[in-house]
């Protein structure tokens, strides 16, 4: 029980540390998002052979197809709500049709069918389902290795490496429990939408809702259902017949040729100052918007206004760093004759992947697109200090109690020495997953990854691993709180890259795997963190979860590698700008000019080029913004919760909430900022009830008939061929823009170079 008491702890100080008017909602919010609805059933069958079945036939799926997909653009996600909606009629369909025979196997005996399909069971078909959405970011990283450094290190690296970095997440939420999921205060909004499709499935408090709320008399069911087939049908037009509805910037189909007009309206390289769009996948570029709550969505909307609308602006026309020769936005990185960077010419096998320092100098430093340097640079350094910062000032109670209960937590989970905790929601005691079952999974991660480094020689060794993980351990918890209470993830990915460039200087390979080892495991153990919300929202005991992720991280993985080596062997011209269907590997090729710059180029070198140790001084800019902000709050503590404004600035959210761009663009950011907005303020405001009813249900229909309707215009007209056939006004007007060529501001005659 002494952990028990350890939870408590934590939990009593983020409740004291934690809005007394968002606590007061906390209820409201529950009851829309169908949690509470229903008592606990402790004796619901939970790892049945039904939940099994469903579970790794889905997982097996969505893995594939979300590999698939981080290789296209557009680049779709085949969310898990697509999975927890297909697993309803499948589990009810088992139920109806599998005879209920027992299996006799002595302490194995299951039964075929036992039962009703239960939401236990539904909601651990959409964890080991959600694994989908975490195996596309280490599918990017080994895409990059591949396809764009052209070293193929074999089937064995790739598994044992993509296994780690799950096995690190995973301990990595594991060993924080007790600050990131199991506080009543931290709602993981991420997480309400599936709550209240599964109760809206299963009929759950139906009629309470019903009776409840004075709105529309349809049932949310009912609402799901025609919202889902709605939208399945509308997004066959901005994805295939009209397309040009998903890219509405209709003053760049005025001013095609405008090199101006297409950088202020531009929805691809431009700063997309008139964010129209009547694409959901584009305004859910960065997440659902109707699951992030206004005050983070205001700070996100200042960050894209200062930041990207202001600052950027003025740096750009003034041709700070040579930008003025430059797309306004691009993922790309570019040569001092404006054109993308040929990056083979500086690194390539035949040097074993180093800088050739004379034929980089011969050739050209390295010029980045404005927003390319302010945000994925800039911005990024000042998130890094606005981020221990705040959890300095914010959390610090909490962070320092947990430090140092950790070694006493460790030693009371040990076998025979207290394995109950008491749940303290639900007033009952279960058997915890004990401590050192996450530290045995990191010992394991570790041996995998030091041994998958050193064997295939990818230039990390294995102290670069464990400085990786290290820096994964200090920064997952202010990431968690975040994620926690915002919906939104910040970036460290820069940081990582820094380090491993001065640690590893000239080594590109060494860079994207520190990357891998540093960051990405950070995001992983964000998503682990969530399903074990999830698990505490439905009642689900934490044991069988862990077994469950434990499966799903095996069949992602596997699946996840199968469908990406056949991409490779299957997709001609995969990863260039001939690749069809839009097989171009964004993602992979943002990382790419990434690591090229840190890795091959380095942050010495690059610093002292092109004025761009300017940067530098962002570190400062992050680490002091939060104090004033700070001070500010607790000076007007006593003031009512509207009037004090300060305690709704996040800083690190207002500046690292940008951390998709590029490559979504302000178009991205403004849509969703809207449609958040709309929803979040004044439809909550103003038609409660409606919002509390349908707001979740909504998302959750969204999000699933767009991933739906991807996957079946994919299969059934792209990879066909008929996509081709299909050409008229609508399918190519917004391609004839300077806006879609990355028209630059200031033009340059040919054979001429800037910056020298």
């Amino acid at each position: 029980m002494a952990e028990a008491k350890d939870v408590d702890v934590l939990e009593q100080k983020v409740q004291a540390e934690s809005s007394s008017a968002e606590t007061d909602s906390l209820n409201n919010i529950f009851r829309a998002a169908g949690i509470g609805l229903s008592e606990n059933d402790p004796t619901e069958p939970v790892l049945t052979l039904r939940m099994w079945v469903l579970g790794i036939l889905l997982c097996v799926v969505a893995s594939g197809l979300n590999t698939l997909y981080t290789l296209r653009t557009p680049s779709l996600t085949i969310s898990a709500s697509v999975a927890l909606l297909l697993a309803y009629p499948l589990g009810k369909l088992w139920e109806k049709t599998i005879p209920a025979w027992n299996v006799p196997l002595g302490a194995w005996s299951f039964n075929l069918n036992p039962g009703p399909f239960n939401t236990k069971e539904h909601v651990l078909i959409y964890v080991m389902s959600n694994l989908s959405v975490y195996v596309r970011l280490g599918a990017d990283v080994l895409t990059e290795q591949q396809m764009f450094y052209h070293y193929a290190a074999g089937f064995g690296f790739q598994f044992m490496i993509t296994l780690a970095t799950f096995l690190i997440g995973f301990c990595l939420a594991g060993l924080f429990r007790g600050i990131a999921v199991r506080p009543r205060e931290l709602v993981w909004p991420g997480v309400l939408g599936v709550t209240a499709l599964c109760t809206t499935l299963h009929g759950i408090g139906q009629g309470d809702v019903q009776s409840r709320y004075d709105t529309w008399k349809i049932s949310r069911y009912a609402f799901f259902t025609l919202a889902f087939c709605i939208s399945f049908c509308w997004y066959w037009f901005p994805d295939l017949i009209f397309p040009a509805l998903s890219n509405f910037n209709f003053p760049c189909w005025i001013k095609p040729d405008s090199p101006v007009v297409n950088q202020i309206f531009g929805m691809k390289s431009g700063m997309g100052l008139l964010p129209i769009t009547l694409d959901w996948s584009q305004i859910s570029y960065v997440g659902s918007p109707l699951l992030i709550p206004s005050w983070a969505v205001l700070n996100v909307f200042g960050g894209l206004v200062f930041w990207i609308w202001i600052v950027a602006v003025a740096c750009y026309y003034s041709n700070v760093w040579n930008t003025g020769y430059l797309p306004f936005q691009s993922s790309s990185v570019f040569d001092n004759t404006g054109s993308t960077y040929n990056v083979s010419r500086i690194v390539n096998a035949a040097s074993h992947y180093k800088l050739d320092v004379a034929k980089y100098e011969e050739y050209s430093p390295v010029y980045m697109p404005i927003t390319y340097a302010l945000n994925m640079f800039g911005l990024s350094f000042a998130t890094l200090t606005s981020l221990l910062v705040w959890v300095i000032l914010e959390h610090r109670g909490v962070m320092v109690t947990a430090a140092r209960r950790l070694p006493q937590l460790i030693m009371d989970s040990l076998p025979g020495r207290g394995k109950t905790m008491t749940v303290k929601d639900e007033e009952r005691e279960v058997r915890d997953v004990p401590m050192w079952w996450y530290l045995a999974c990191c010992a394991l991660s570790l041996f995998i990854s030091i041994f998958a480094v050193e064997y295939w020689e990818v230039e990390l060794r294995w102290y670069g691993v464990l400085l990786a993980c290290a820096v994964a351990l200090v920064f997952y918890a202010p990431l968690a709180m975040v994620y926690a209470t915002a919906n939104l993830k910040i970036n460290i990915d820069i940081f990582c890259r820094i380090v491993a460039g001065l640690v590893f200087e000239g080594k590109v390979l060494a860079n994207i795997w520190f990357f891998d080892l540093g960051y990405i495991t950070t995001i992983k153990g964000l998503y682990f963190a969530q399903d074990m919300k999830l698990a505490y929202y439905c009642h689900i005991p934490q044991r069988p979860l862990f077994l469950v992720q434990i499966v799903g991280m095996l069949v992602g993985t596997l699946s996840s590698l199968g469908v990406l080596n056949w991409s490779f062997a299957n997709i001609a011209h995969i990863c260039t700008s001939k690749a069809p269907n839009g097989f171009t590997c964004p993602f992979s090729s943002t990382h790419f000019n990434t690591s090229l710059i840190w890795g091959a180029i380095g942050p010495r070198r690059y610093f002292t080029e092109n004025n761009y140790s300017a940067l530098l001084y962002f570190f400062l800019i992050g680490a002091i913004l939060p104090v004033p902000v700070y001070f500010l709050s607790r000076r007007h503590s006593s003031s009512s919760e509207k009037s004090n404004i300060w305690k709704y600035i996040h800083i690190p959210l207002f500046i690292g909430g940008l951390n998709y761009l590029p490559p979504a663009t302000g178009m991205n950011y403004g849509s969703w900022v809207i449609v958040a907005l709309v929803f979040g303020w004044v439809i909550r405001r103003r038609k409660g009830a409606w919002w509390t009813k349908y707001n979740f249900v909504l998302s959750a229909a969204l999000d699933s008939s767009v991933s739906v309707a991807g996957v079946v215009i994919f299969l059934a007209v792209y990879f066909t061929g008929a996509a081709g056939h299909i050409k008229w006004w609508g399918t190519t007007v917004y391609k004839n823009t300077c806006d879609w060529k990355g028209c630059p501001y200031l033009g340059l005659p040919d054979g001429v170079k800037f910056g020298v």
